[in-house]
Order: structure tokens, then C-alpha cells, then sequence
């Protein structure tokens, strides 16, 4: 109230003092305030009121004021004024008011009557909760209590229903143990037996119960009448195993594998019973596997067909001497020896089932020994196979299948150890490498390494064996006697042929196989060929019989090679270099028979430049002569070079290639003498006899026709 009032002195202070200056003047205030006011008051000291007045300047009521001029005392009493006349309006105001002032005042006692009584009641029932609190606690203290005594009770519970569970012996299951058969409720009552002999031996609550010693006798009766039983079930299903035409992975697939829980619950139950069955189906299957093998080998033999014996080598003569003659063709005929043929088709079949003996046998087929080596170890690994996992899955013993195969792996090893001394075929000794390579590469897709060690075995076994029967190929070449192979026949040698045939089927296997210790040795045999065919091409007197008899093998063993595949290699090139320079020399040598005196002037004078030899010029009658004999004989000529090339070459086609070969030189020759004439003076005159280059070239392409 007091600012309203003095807000509105200050309003009626303005609006009469409107017109005064709005500027505050601190000096000329202070000046009329010493002279006017102050100058008779002795005991008013100005000390300080500088130094006010400064700190006073940013009020706005006091700046307000000193800004408008208004002498203090003036300003005093209008502010005293004001302040009694709004006490006066004030007190009239409450005065009017007096009525609403007691009104209000009855109702704020009986409000605090009110409020008294709350107070009363709540207080009430505050007592109340805080009873209602306590005994709140005290329920929740007693449940907690109950909820602990459950929960231990549940947990002796849980505990005591384990134990009385593992340590109780049904009678139920007595009674399967003792009378029940071996079947799948048999084996679920096994491994509850189990589980309870196991617990009663590990468990240390039960271990040193009271309960136990009356229990465990009758588990110990039941252990023992259990482990008896499945002893004699399982003795009885092994002497089913050595039945004659058992199908032993049937047996062992769908009888002995649904009864493996048995095998671990003697492991666990009774180790002495348990090695007892172990080795008494070790024992069966050594047996069984090695008389099934045993049989199955005898059955093969009788299917066997010799391919080589150790007379059969590339540089032995084909006919036969002595007195005692083998009963057969000879081998001049029997090139098949050393051809591979049809025989590659059996590393295509590596993984076909084995044969059938008896199938075989009935159609009275016989076979080369690789084909009956591949069945023999197409039936090993089967069987290996089924044997090794059966072992691993019913026994979870691996190493065992070593024990089982030993039988097996003995009647293979003597049936080999037979055969592979006698084996001179070396073109099935390479298959039969390869053959074990391949197996080698099965039994690792199939993830079964039992027959690692076999099958490395075998591979050592069969290699130096190939490496002896090779060498002697090479020794019978190297040693061959000239004399005897001779044959006057300047067709392709059987030597030749053999050579060829054998080492096409040689290259060709080691293709895939890739050893380059083989190369090595084919380097080898076909160096010792090329100084024994040297050797027989010099035992003719012409030496164009000579020339012909080295194309003809030549041609031979090219085509031969080529036959067998694009794989010929160093050998294939060598011997093309060889064909092609001896048909260069043939064609000369043929050129020399009919047209020697031609042939001898273009390559002594038909170069010659007549600038050069002055003395000595090129005349027309000097090649006079030479003209007029080619004109006359030269078509006789050629169809004597067709008669000799076809009666020469036993490959057509080699011949009809080196007939156009000779024609095509001949033509260079006649060229080059017409190139001569036509330098000569006077050589127009022999333009007459000349035989024109068109005619030559129409006799050519006839004959190129007939090729």
C-alpha cells in the first residue's frame, strides 16, 4: 500500500509540475539547496552528500524527482499527505468490510472445529494401520518360514525319489532279465541295469547307504544272469555268421547292429565276456572272409587267360625252333601282346561290381589276369569297407578289422605271390598299376584307410616287376640277333610293329598316371629300336631298299602312335624328323634311277651363271641331248616311279604323298634346266622339244587325284 500511495504522489506531483525541465542538474540543485534551505542550519553538515547523491543517480523515483526541481520539504509534505489520506480511504474501507470480518472469522472456527475432529480420527486410525502393519509382518514372516520348509521338502523329495528310483530294483525288470528274450525291451531293461550299476558304484550318497546292502546282491545276480545271457545270444548269432552262403552284411547290418548296446554293456559290465566275444568273432570272420576269398580266388584262376609268357618280348624271333613247339600261333601273328586294344576298357569299369564267378564260368569267357586282379580287389574293398565300419559301429573298435583281415590278406598274398613271378605281360602290369591307383583314390573319397598299407603294398610290389619285364623288352632288343629277325621284306618289320604297339599302350596309360620314370625308360627302348632297325635296314644290298624299309616302319610307327592318341610326345616327333628325311633322301634316290643325267647337270651346271665360266659356256649341244630324252620318256618315267612307290610302300598313302613329293622335285629340276636353256645361245632352237611345265603339272595333279 505504501508504494501505491506513493505512486500516486508521485502522479499528482507530476501533472503539476509539467512544465518544469525533464534534465537533472546536480550542480545548480546542490547550489539552491546551500543557499536557499541550508544556509542558517549550522547543524546540518553537507559531508558526504556528494558522494549520496552519486550513488543515488540511477534511482528512478530520487532521479525523478531531483530531474523535476521540487524542493524536498514540499515534496515531503505532499508524500505525508498522501500517505494519511490513503490510511483514512483505508480505514473506511475496512470499516465497511467490518460484517464480512466477523463472518469470516465464526467460519474459521468452525473450520478448525472441524479439523479437530479429523485430527482425531485419523490419529485413530493411524493406530490402527500401524496394527494392521505389524501383524502384516509378522504373516509375511511366517510364510517365508513355510515357503523355506517346502522348498527343503521338495528338495529332499527330488532326492530321496532319485535315490529310492536308482537304488529299487522292479520287479518287472527281474523278470525280463531272468526270462525275457533279447529284443528291444530287452535292451531298454539293459540300460536301466546298467545306469543302475553305474550309479550304485559312483554315487556317494547311495554308496554308503543301509539300502545298498540289501540291493546290491540282487544287482550283482542280475549283472550276471544278464552278461550270460547276451554271452550266449551273441555266440549263437557268430556261429550263424559261418553258415554256408550267409550273406554276412546282411546279417551283420540288420541282426547284430539293433543288438551294439549289448557290446557296451558288457565293456562296462564284464571285460573278460566282453574279449571273449571279441575274439571269438575276430576268430569267425578270419575264417569265414578267408575261405570266402580263397574260393572265390580258386574260382577266378579257372578264368585266367595267359596273355605273355617270358618268350614273348618285342626282339625275340617269331618263328619257332627246337624240338619243343609251344601249341599256339606264332607270335608274328599274336601282336596283341604288346597292343593294348580293348584291354583300357577295365580302367573305365574300376569301380563296376567284381564278377560272378560262375556267370563267367557258364559262358566259358576268359579273361586277362587284370580283369580278374580288379574283381579280386573290387570284392576286397567292399568287403573292407563293410567290415571296418561294421567294427568301428558295433565294436568302436577300428583297429580290429587288422585282426579279422589278416586271414584274407594271407590267401591274397599267396595267390599273388603265385602269380606275379609267372607275369610277363607287361601291358597288364601297368594296368594293374593303375588299377590300384584308382582303387587307392576310392578308398580315400569312401574316407576308409584300412587299406592304405595293403594297397601300397601291392603298388611296391607290382612296379619292379613291370621295371623287370620292361628291361627284358630292352635286353631282347638291344641283344637281338640281326641274322635270324632279317627277313628280305622292306614292309614294316613285326619287331617294328611290336615296338610301336607296345609303346603307344605304354604312353597312352601313362597319361594319367603321369610317371616320368616310365619316360625315361620308353627314351630308352626306343633308342635300343632305332640301332636295331639301323641295323636290319643294312642288311639289304640296294640302298633304296634300305631307304624303303626305314619309311615303311617309320610310317608304321607313326601311324600306330597316332592311333593310340594325340599323346605321342618326343617319340612321335622323332620319329616324323626321321620319316621326313628319309623320304627326302627316297625321293632323290627314286629321281637318280630315271633321270640321273638330268638331275646331275642342273645341280653341277644348271646354277651357273655363263658370265662366270667364259672358257667353259653351257651349249646347246651339250643339254641337246638331256631335252630330248626327257621329252621322250619322261610319262614312262613317271608310271614307272607310280609302279615302284605302290609296290614299295604298304601305306598307300605314304606313297601316293612321296610319289608327289618325287614328281614335285622332278618339276623343280625340268624348271630349272628350261631356266638354263633359255640363257644358253642358241637354246631357242630346243624350244621345240621342250616338254611345256603345264603338262608336267597336269600329269602331277593326275596322279594327285588318284591320292
Amino acid at each position: 500500500m505504501a508504494d501505491t500511495a506513493i505512486d500516486q504522489v508521485n502522479q499528482s506531483y507530476d501533472e503539476a509540475n509539467k512544465t518544469q525541465k525533464n534534465v537533472f542538474d546536480l550542480e545548480s540543485f546542490v547550489g539552491d539547496l546551500t543557499v536557499e534551505e541550508d544556509a542558517c542550519s549550522d547543524d546540518i553538515s553537507l559531508e558526504g552528500l556528494q558522494l549520496e547523491l552519486e550513488e543515488c543517480k540511477d534511482d528512478n523515483v530520487v532521479t525523478n524527482i531531483l530531474s523535476k526541481g521540487v524542493k524536498l520539504r514540499e515534496y515531503t509534505k505532499g508524500v505525508e499527505n498522501n500517505l494519511r489520506q490513503v490510511e483514512l480511504d483505508s480505514i473506511q474501507e475496512y470499516i465497511k468490510e467490518s460484517d464480512n470480518l466477523v463472518s469470516l472469522h465464526e467460519q474459521i472456527r468452525d473450520c478448525d472445529n472441524i479439523l479437530s475432529q479429523m485430527e482425531t480420527l485419523l490419529s485413530g486410525f493411524q493406530a490402527e494401520i500401524g496394527s494392521i502393519s505389524a501383524d502384516i509382518k509378522v504373516l509375511q514372516e511366517k510364510s517365508m518360514d513355510m515357503g523355506l520348509k517346502l522348498k527343503n521338502r521338495k528338495v529332499a523329495e527330488s532326492k530321496l525319489a532319485k535315490f529310492v528310483e536308482e537304488i529299487i530294483v522292479p520287479p518287472r525288470m527281474i523278470d525280463i532279465i531272468v526270462d525275457g528274450e533279447v529284443n528291444d525291451e530287452y535292451l531298454r531293461t539293459l540300460e536301466i541295469l546298467s545306469k543302475k550299476l553305474v550309479v550304485v558304484e559312483v554315487d556317494p550318497m547311495i554308496k554308503n547307504s543301509k539300502a545298498l546292502k540289501d540291493v546290491q546282491p540282487e544287482l550283482e545276480k542280475l549283472r550276471q544272469k544278464a552278461v550270460s545271457k547276451v554271452y550266449d545270444f551273441l555266440v549263437q548269432k557268430l556261429h550263424a555268421l559261418r553258415k554256408p552262403k550267409t550273406n554276412i552284411q546282411i546279417l551283420q547290418q540288420s541282426v547284430l547292429l539293433k543288438y551294439k548296446y549289448v557290446i557296451s554293456f558288457l565293456k562296462d559290465h564284464s571285460k573278460e565276456v566282453y574279449n571273449e566275444v571279441r575274439t571269438a568273432y575276430i576268430d569267425t570272420m578270419n575264417k569265414v572272409l578267408g575261405a570266402h576269398f580263397r574260393a572265390y580266388i580258386q574260382a577266378l584262376e579257372k578264368l585266367q587267360l595267359d596273355i605273355a609268357t617270358s618268350s614273348d618280348l618285342i626282339g625275340v624271333e617269331a618263328r619257332s625252333s627246337g624240338l619243343f613247339l609251344r601249341g599256339r600261333e606264332p607270335l608274328k601273328n599274336r601282336s596283341a601282346v604288346f597292343a593294348l586294344g580293348d584291354r583300357i576298357k577295365i580302367l573305365k569299369e574300376v569301380d563296376e561290381p567284381a564278377l560272378i564267378p560262375h556267370i563267367a564260368e557258364a559262358s566259358s569267357i576268359k579273361y586277362p589276369y587284370e580283369v580278374l586282379f580288379r574283381s579280386m580287389h573290387k570284392l576286397l574293398m567292399d568287403t573292407a569297407t563293410s567290415e571296418y565300419n561294421f567294427c568301428d559301429d558295433f565294436f568302436g573298435e577300428e583297429s580290429m578289422f587288422y585282426e579279422i583281415f589278416a586271414g584274407p590278406f594271407a590267401v591274397i598274398d599267396e595267390h599273388f605271390n603265385s602269380i606275379l613271378p609267372n607275369s610277363y605281360d607287361a601291358i597288364g602290369l601297368m594296368l594293374m598299376i593303375l588299377i590300384i591307383h584308382q582303387h587307392q583314390l576310392i578308398m580315400s573319397r569312401r574316407r576308409i584307410p584300412c587299406l592304405d598299407s595293403y594297397l601300397d603294398k601291392v603298388n611296391i610290389a607290382l612296379w619292379p616287376r613291370f621295371k623287370m619285364v620292361f628291361d627284358m623288352h630292352l635286353s631282347s632288343l638291344r641283344n637281338a640277333n640281326v641274322k635270324t629277325l632279317w627277313e628280305d621284306d622292306v614292309h614294316p618289320h613285326y619287331v617294328m610293329r611290336r615296338y610301336a604297339e607296345f609303346t603307344a599302350s605304354l604312353i597312352h596309360l601313362n597319361v594319367e598316371y603321369g610317371d616320368g620314370q616310365l619316360d625315361l625308360n620308353l627314351e630308352r627302348l626306343r633308342m635300343a629300336i632305332d640301332d636295331l632297325l639301323i641295323k636290319l635296314a643294312k642288311t639289304f644290298s640296294k640302298a633304296k631298299s634300305q631307304t624303303v624299309f626305314l619309311i615303311n616302319n617309320y610310317d608304321m610307327t607313326i601311324s600306330v602312335l597316332k592311333e593310340a592318341g594325340p599323346e605321342g610326345g618326343k617319340i612321335l616327333v622323332h620319329f616324323e624328323d626321321l620319316l621326313k628325311s628319309n623320304t627326302a633322301l627316297f625321293v632323290e634316290e627314286l629321281l637318280a634311277e630315271h633321270f640321273s643325267q638330268l638331275i646331275k647337270f642342273v645341280k653341277t651346271r644348271g646354277s651357273e651363271d655363263l658370265s662366270s665360266n667364259p672358257d667353259r659356256p653351257i651349249t646347246v649341244a651339250e643339254v641337246e641331248p638331256l631335252v630330248k630324252d626327257f621329252a621322250s620318256r619322261w610319262k614312262a618315267a613317271i608310271e614307272l616311279m607310280h609302279k615302284d612307290v605302290i609296290t614299295s610302300f604298304s601305306n598307300f598313302l605314304c606313297g601316293m604323298e612321296i610319289l608327289r613329293a618325287a614328281l614335285t622335285q622332278l618339276l623343280l629340276y625340268y624348271t630349272r634346266l628350261s631356266d638354263c636353256i633359255k640363257r644358253i645361245v642358241g637354246g631357242s632352237a630346243l624350244n621345240k622339244d621342250l616338254v611345256s611345265i603345264s603338262s608336267i603339272m597336269y600329269e602331277i595333279r593326275k596322279y594327285s587325284r588318284t591320292f
